[in-house]
């Protein structure tokens, strides 16, 4: 490989890991909307949500902290839901997250 090859390589890595990086804070972003929605939040009550569940992934350290807030948040608002529906959820909006940004 020449270093030529090795730069290339490396831009795509880079751009690729943003990529995911945008990916995964829509997705968040798209289920704190849902969330504040079956919690009955208002329209800015569910923004500072969405921003907050954004900041708490990345903070936190992935999916398993993500699952575990929209848990203890949505039956603390009295949500009777469960893990499997909330990765349900993740899946879903995850599609949604990669169709708007990919276009």
């Amino acid at each position: 490989m020449t270093q030529s090859d090795d730069r290339s390589l490396e831009a795509k890595l880079a751009q690729d890991e943003e990529t995911l990086f945008r990916i995964l804070a829509r997705r968040n972003r798209l289920l704190g909307e849902w969330a504040a929605e079956l919690m009955g939040l208002s329209e800015a009550e569910t923004q500072a949500y969405a921003a907050d569940l954004v900041r708490a992934d990345f903070e936190g350290g992935g999916g398993k902290d993500v699952v575990l807030k929209l848990l203890g948040d949505l039956t603390g608002a009295g949500v009777a839901i469960d893990q499997d529906r909330i990765r349900e959820a993740i899946k879903e909006k995850l599609v949604e997250a990669r169709r708007q940004l990919m276009g």
